[in-house]
């Protein structure tokens, strides 16, 4: 079968040929259908009506026309072989052989049916397997026309219309579906009538690419029945109860609200019936949990009638809603959470930390369904990343279902302007996802499509897609009039059907269904509806209907949150030190790996000179050790692997950062962090920060508590390899630049109150604080970390490991204990009031050690250097508390972006407003050190960065006063 697999193109060009040099027919390309059934695009040109009844003959006297010339010799030598020996010939030529000299067990022995034909006739089936889609009705408004390909003609195969109704067996193969070994002998009318049926109807499906033949006959065992699936009058009644539901739901809020923007179902109305029978098929093999991603097109239909969301609570929202009872001042409401797909990579983090939590090793229990715009699905690069992930051993999910509303217009583009490919869905193919076309109009093969949509997930652990044809009643949005930009398409649309009215219409024409029985489920629907409107107006929204059970107990930002310490026992400290620098006694590591990891020994046994590295690996240890997250492998035995996973992931920031944050909004129990390869390429996933991570506590009270490394720093890399721009993040904080606020320790929710963190730590040992910081409060709050490049080796950039525990007296004990520090003061060691200081330069990050490094080289020993480790939000009172040390100095921002970048335009109204309530200054007096602003980030010259870093430190050290930047 392989061979014939391999050959069935070649095959289809010399049929071509050698049947168009006889004479028997010439091909035209057509797009409706013609009147014979079958012979559709074919002109028969010979004057002969009738084809006479072939009798069989040896292969020898077979003419070469089939294959062109070549395979008749080459079944010759099989036919021979298997003679001799019918082992020598693979199993499926042996049955085939059998069939037509009566040998096998199941052969018909046909008399009239030559191998030719037969081989011919598998042709036919296969382009029926290959291209049926396009034949398929799937446009419920008859607008597309697209070319039937030549394949399905059964004239470009030699057969004519006497042949109709002679009879065929198609062998015996390793196939499943009409090729399967029980299936009867059939006229060629019946096999095309049943082909027909099963790939031309409402349905189009698209497997044959993908090259499993295991998984293409499943599917063919589901699609190649001897006879259409029928269903059942309750099945029936069921169907039709939810599509009512659907299409008065839209119609109920139509009538209440004639003006408002709801973006409806109406034209997709199938897809509440469809995705209810998806659930409860998926419910009946194993799925316990679903996660749902979807734009905002039909949200309120799935949110109430899939969803179950109560009704009161939508029409309450959708009056304009209340915020959560004892929520006060922040919450800004509901948006649309899938803008252009956004949310796809995130409904498949959230769902595989959902398999986590609830040890769903097999992926079985809880599958994400994401619904898809024709348009985005086409035209957003985050769909391929979100497909792209599926498979990766660290992100798949055991198969998403993607269901596409296809309304056939992306707002107001039309298919042919929007996308290169015959189907909005053809990126999928890439993943080997079989794609179920399906005619929007026709109910019970929507619910047939979903149904096998669900079978194959749980069945394959992979992705499917279900393209769902439909239509648009109205505009983008119900106030626009689509009329101006799809005048043809509008014109059909209003007279066309709903697609309740036709099934209603065809139920009834059965029989399966009557009047009464579609008036009573419709007067029921409509009762429901208007209490629950009434209940609506006196709706309170509570806390609990926003949020998931894992974070009960964590606080809001209107709760008080007490600060906790970070620091670690030193016994602790040693026991997961030596734990993490031991190698397996079975493990020989390269040279280079154990000259490290003695190193790191050496480290931990002498308390002195952790690096970065170490201090990363002592904060997931300690972590995993205290129980709470992220564990080192062998730090403690028989736990869960997934427990501790570091991913070498898809080169995709969009995709894998929005999965890393579905993951990390699952629950609160987990340290999940994402690193940027460089910070500069954390641009390709802005739509993340913008959309959710900056905003989504403000929306949707969700909480998170993401890390987000972006190594930054100016190391003479060039303009795309420096800069994570800092200044973007730092300009999406929403703390007020003109308030201080409360900073008594005991009443302080500063950083409860901004809507994330931005830090640029300088030392091992306040970033191992920063990140246990994370685990130790009762909320969650985004990190975004400016990462270190270059300190990751830096001679100065080490901490000891006194630094780390929790011992008082030791230097990173302080009045409250070991923790984070906001801001490092000078290591000089100065008192509480210096006045022989002349500057104090303000820094952050990697600069420090240059600026430090040119002190010591001018001997400028009355300037001070403090480094603002928390930037966000921003530290003032330790900053205030500089102020006062220093009393006479200058203040000095420093920094090696440009003047337009990096951190000045964020620090200096702060720092005005701090200097100003100490009666310091005002902006005036905030002087600027750094590069002058720039279109690109940093030069791509490397003598240019010297001699530009070399300029900024000189400044910055300077006798004379700095001039005020103008």
């Amino acid at each position: 079968m392989a061979w014939f697999r391999a050959g069935a193109s070649v095959a289809r060009l010399a049929i071509r040929r050698t049947l168009s040099q006889g004479g028997l027919y010439a091909t035209r390309s057509r797009v409706a259908p013609s009147q014979s059934r079958y012979f559709h695009s074919t002109v028969s040109k010979s004057k002969v009506q009738t084809a006479p009844v072939p009798r069989p003959v040896p292969l020898s006297k077979l003419t070469d026309n089939f294959l062109d010339g070549t395979s008749s010799v080459y079944l010759e030598e099989l036919q021979r072989a298997w003679e001799a020996d019918p082992n020598s010939v693979d199993e499926s030529w042996d049955n085939f052989f059998r069939n037509f000299v009566g040998q096998a067990a199941t052969s018909p022995g046909i008399s009239g049916q030559t191998i030719q034909e037969s081989m011919r006739l598998l042709l036919l089936l296969r382009a029926y397997q290959v291209n049926g889609h396009m034949k398929a009705k799937l446009d419920p408004l008859g607008l597309e026309e697209r070319e039937i390909p030549d394949e399905l003609d059964p004239a470009l195969y030699g057969f004519m219309e006497a042949d109709l109704d002679r009879e065929f067996f198609l062998g015996v193969w390793k196939m499943a579906g009409f090729l399967s070994e029980n299936r009867p002998v059939q006229t060629l009318r019946s096999i095309m009538t049943r082909l027909e049926q099963a790939y031309c109807g409402s349905i189009g499906y698209e497997y044959m690419h993908i090259a499993d033949r295991e998984k293409c006959n499943w599917l063919r065992n589901k699609i190649e029945t001897p006879t259409p699936m029928q269903y059942s009058r309750q099945r029936h009644e069921v169907i039709l109860d939810r599509l009512i539901w659907s299409t008065q739901f839209e119609n109920f809020l139509a009538s209440k609200w004639t003006a408002a923007k709801r973006f409806g179902l109406e034209g997709g109305e199938t897809l509440i019936p469809g995705m209810k029978e998806m659930f409860d098929r998926s419910a009946d093999l194993g799925v316990e949990s679903i996660v749902i991603g979807m734009p905002h097109r039909g949200r309120l239909n799935v949110l109430g009638n899939v969803v179950r969301k109560p009704l009161r609570h939508i029409f309450n929202e959708f009056s304009g809603g209340t915020k959560p009872v004892d929520e006060v001042g922040l919450y800004t409401g509901t948006g649309d959470v899938n803008h252009l797909e956004a949310v796809d990579p995130v409904v498949v983090g959230k769902t595989r930390a959902k398999q986590y939590y609830s040890n769903d090793s097999d992926r079985t229990k809880n599958m994400g369904i994401l619904i898809h715009g024709d348009g985005s699905f086409a035209g957003q690069g985050v769909v391929y990343e979100t497909l792209h992930l599926s498979a990766l051993p660290n992100y798949t999910t055991g198969g998403t279902i993607h269901i596409v509303v296809n309304n056939q217009v992306a707002f107001t583009t039309d298919p042919r302007a929007g996308r290169s490919s015959q189907y909005c869905t053809d990126v999928a193919k890439a993943l080997n996802a079989p794609i179920l076309h399906v005619n929007g109009d026709d109910m019970e093969a929507v619910v047939r499509v979903c149904e096998l949509a669900a079978e194959w997930r749980q069945t394959f652990h992979s992705d499917v897609v279900v393209d769902l044809v439909c239509y648009r009643r109205f505009g983008h949005n119900e106030i626009d009039e689509p009329s101006f930009t799809q005048p043809r398409m509008y014109q059909v649309i209003r007279n066309h059907p709903s697609a309740l009215e036709i099934y209603k219409k065809k139920l009834l024409e059965s029989g399966q269904v009557t009047e009464e029985d579609i008036h009573r489920i419709q007067e029921k629907v409509l009762s429901i509806l208007n209490e629950e409107f009434l209940a609506s107006k006196d709706y309170v929204p509570k806390r609990r209907d926003w949020l998931a059970s894992h974070w009960s107990g964590f606080k809001s930002p209107e709760q008080l949150s007490r600060v906790r310490n970070t620091g670690v026992k030193p016994e602790i400290l040693k026991n997961v030190g030596k734990a993490i620098t031991t190698l397996p006694d079975n493990f020989k590591p390269h040279r280079a790996v154990k000259k490290v990891y003695d190193q790191r020994a050496q480290m931990i046994e002498t308390g002195e000179g952790i690096d970065w590295a170490v201090g990363e690996a002592l904060a997931f240890a300690t972590l995993k050790l205290e129980k709470q997250y992220c564990p080192l492998d062998h730090v403690t035995m028989n736990q869960n692997e997934e427990m501790f996973t570091v991913s070498n992931s898809s080169l995709s920031e969009f995709g894998v950062l929005g999965f890393e944050l579905g993951y990390s909004m699952e629950s609160p129990n987990s340290l999940v962090i994402w690193e940027a390869q460089f910070g500069d390429f954390a641009n390709g996933a802005q739509v993340i920060f913008d959309q959710f991570l900056s905003s989504g506590e403000s929306k949707w009270l969700r909480q998170t508590g993401l890390v987000v490394l972006l190594p930054h720093g100016y190391d003479g890399q060039g303009p795309e390899h420096s800069s994570a721009r800092l200044e973007r993040f730092l300009q999406m904080s929403d703390d007020n630049p003109f308030v201080i606020p409360e900073m008594e320790p005991t009443l302080r929710k500063q950083i409860q109150e901004c809507n994330w963190q931005v830090v640029n730590v300088t030392t091992p040992a306040n970033y191992f604080h920063v990140l246990r910081r994370q685990i130790h409060r009762d909320f969650r709050k985004p990190l975004i970390v400016m990462a270190p490049k270059n300190l990751l080796r830096h001679k100065d950039c080490k901490s000891n490991l006194s630094e780390f525990d929790d011992v008082q007296g030791h230097p990173g004990f302080d009045k409250q204990g070991t923790r984070f520090k906001r801001l490092i003061k000078d290591q000089n060691d100065h008192s509480d009031l210096e006045e022989g200081i002349r500057r104090l330069v303000l820094c952050s990050g990697k600069v420090y050690y240059e600026l430090d490094e040119e002190r010591r080289k001018v001997e400028a020993k009355d300037i001070a250097i403090c480094r603002v480790e928390q930037l966000c939000p921003f530290p003032y009172d330790l900053i205030q508390r500089e102020l006062k040390r220093y009393p006479s100095a200058e203040v000095v921002w420093c920094q090696e972006e440009p003047m337009n970048m990096g951190a000045y335009s964020y620090i200096a109204p702060r720092l005005s407003n701090a200097m100003k309530a100490l009666g310091r200054g005002t902006m005036d007096d905030v002087k600027y050190v750094g590069r002058g602003p720039s279109a690109a980030t940093a030069t791509g010259f490397y003598q240019m960065h010297v001699k530009e870093q070399a300029d900024l430190l000189q400044k910055a050290m300077q006798p004379e006063p700095i001039p005020i930047p103008i």
